[in-house]
């Protein structure tokens, strides 16, 4: 039982006897700097229900804590705020019941839950992931870590977008002018390959355009007549018809892409355990249209389209199926969810990672679903997040001014490997080491840059500024860990068992705070899986790690004056240390051993 519910509970009961009145609830917060105590209570919240003078009910309260509850040491109250000094032997029981737990703050799996489907990255086939995707994949994958961590079963999946006029243009850009080179006769990556002949398309696109008008044509009318879209189109066309030679160049050139994502994948750090394919999907969904029709949820209009009226709710009426019986990506993704759920019974929510240009569209479909009758769609959430920006402005693929995926990871380890260097931290390591250790620097810098801004903040991307061995960034909390495993090497006595006499010894001040805050990480696990945020995570082990320093710079730990603190602060180092890693983990970020 955690702090907060054994606090909680006697609160309660302090106030019913008081007051002969229940409460549902117990507002918490940290105690702030300047007092003294370790957690405090909210009183104001209690005035709805007790009518009385806040500073009193403080310390009615306080008084039954301290008489009532072997962890209370103290109290003093401050206004409305109730501030709780707690037994040192209260936390460092806690510390030894944790040094036996090699995965403290993660849940095991609870087989009696539903399972949770994460759906992220999921790209066009026609270029190369870029900044934009690594965000997306890096979010999908890290809060699939963070559920798994507070104790769901989780699948990770993407749909891949293989099928459209957009993979149709790199198609026929590269029939056109590729001159059946490849990835092996280029050297170049599937993926690069595809996505230049996209940019391709769309430089003789825009000359096209220019040629109608000055023939006379509008901009409009030029956009819709240029000779090479309309053999997109046609492509397009013979593809859904089955045409044998469009199709085995759509097997051909996707098969490029699909390697080059798996290397890409490989080199981010992040999997899946199931892949769907548009190609697949994109008929899904219509047999839901004539349900939904005879149970009153679409209506079908005078042109023979089928729409979904959602204006009672708020939103407007959605089309679900147009008048020549085709259907519409809401269709699709309606039959998808459904598909899924048939595929994995075991599944009971889902969660979308896509840009938050999509949200009405998830809106509308979760809204859909739920009027469809699955109960499970009441459990769908999309993780919206904002782009991510450069100092040099917005990104376009079609016009090749997107950051590679790829070379982002590289400029990423290049970039640690110059800063590292500058500081001169790497002597004495082998070449193959330090390019090793810049990968995960870099790597590290770039994923912790990324997730430890709220998801659905825009972000401006600053590699030089995600690099920095200061301040609250991945190479400061390696360093941190990093240094912790020094101290832990230098320790030559046995540290390993906890000892009964260390529990009755009198906590430092830095102690004390560093097992407050290591004390929180099981909740903040929890949280950051309710609230889909790994933002959460990253944010706390920065809070650690600044604690961790502020002990280290304060507490001899190798040159303690007795064994007993000895033992205990080389422990509670490597205990930090192990939290570290186990928050970075549900990240994805590795922890180096020495830096």
């Amino acid at each position: 039982m955690s702090l907060q519910e054994i606090l909680s509970n006697h609160v309660k009961q302090a106030v019913q006897k008081a007051y002969n009145l229940n409460i549902d609830t117990v507002e918490f917060q940290a105690t702030r700097k300047e007092f003294a105590g370790d957690i405090t209570v909210v009183i104001f919240p209690m005035l709805r229900f007790i009518k009385g003078n806040p500073v009193q009910i403080g310390e009615t309260v306080g008084n039954y804590l301290v008489e009532h509850v072997t962890e209370v040491k103290a109290f003093n109250v401050v206004k409305g705020f109730l501030n709780i000094e707690i037994n040192d032997v209260y936390f460092m029981r806690f510390f030894n019941e944790s040094l036996k737990d090699e995965t403290f703050g993660f849940s095991a799996i609870n087989k009696n839950e539903k399972a949770v489907m994460v759906e992220y990255s999921s790209p066009n086939t026609n270029k190369p992931l870029h900044l934009g995707h690594v965000r997306n994949n890096l979010l999908g994958y890290s809060v699939a870590e963070i559920l798994k961590a507070s104790g769901k079963k989780v699948y990770k999946t993407q749909i891949i977008n293989d099928r459209g006029i957009h993979i149709c243009k790199s198609m026929l850009a590269w029939k056109r002018f590729g001159n059946g080179e490849t990835p092996e006769s280029t050297g170049l990556k599937g993926d690069k390959l595809v996505g230049n002949y996209y940019v391709k398309f769309d430089q003789e696109y825009k000359k096209e355009i220019e040629s109608l008008i000055s023939k006379g044509q509008s901009a409009e009318e030029a956009k819709k007549n240029a000779p090479i879209l309309l053999e997109a189109q046609n492509m397009l066309l013979k593809w859904e018809a089955g045409d044998e030679e469009t199709v085995a160049l759509w097997k051909k050139m996707n098969g490029w892409v699909y390697d080059g994502f798996d290397i890409t994948y490989k080199n981010l750090g992040v999997d899946f355990d199931t892949l769907y394919y548009e190609s697949d999907t994109y008929l899904l969904g219509k047999e839901f249209v004539e349900e939904g029709l005879k149970t009153g949820v679409f209506e079908e209009a005078e042109d023979g389209s089928v729409w979904c009226d959602l204006t009672e709710d708020g939103l407007d009426k959605k089309i679900v199926q147009r008048a020549d019986g085709t259907a519409v990506y809401m269709t699709q993704d309606i039959g998808t969810a459904i598909q899924r759920i048939k595929d994995f019974p075991d599944v009971g929510g889902m969660v979308y990672t896509v840009g938050n240009e999509q949200d009405y569209h998830f809106q509308v479909l979760f809204l859909i679903l739920k009027k469809l009758g699955f109960d499970w769609a009441k459990n769908l959430y999309h993780l919206s997040y904002g782009m991510v920006d450069l100092p040099s402005g917005k990104m376009k693929s079609r016009e090749g001014t997107v950051v590679d995926a790829d070379d982002l990871i590289d400029d990423m380890a290049k970039t640690a490997g110059e800063i590292s260097e500058e500081l001169g931290k790497l002597d004495g390591y082998s070449e193959t080491e330090k390019q090793a250790l810049y990968k995960t620097i870099g790597l590290g810098a770039l994923k912790y840059y990324i997730l430890k801004v709220d998801p659905k903040k825009r972000i401006l991307f600053d590699p030089k500024e995600s690099i920095d061995f200061q301040g609250n960034t991945g190479p400061f909390i390696q360093y941190t860990y990093a240094r912790i495993q020094s101290i832990i090497r230098k320790a030559n006595f046995d540290y390993s068992n906890p000892n009964s006499a260390i529990v009755e010894r009198p906590l430092h001040s830095k102690e004390k705070e560093l097992l407050k805050q290591l004390q929180l990480f099981p909740e903040v696990i929890q949280n950051a899986a309710t609230q889909h945020s790994p933002a959460l995570v990253a944010n706390y082990t920065y809070e650690l790690v600044k604690t961790f320093n502020s002990f280290y710079q304060n507490v001899s730990i190798l040159g303690a004056d007795n064994e007993l603190d000895k033992i205990f602060r080389v422990q509670l180092s490597n205990k930090v240390a192990l939290t570290i890693k186990n928050a970075f983990s549900v990240l994805g970020i590795q922890v180096p051993e020495r830096m």
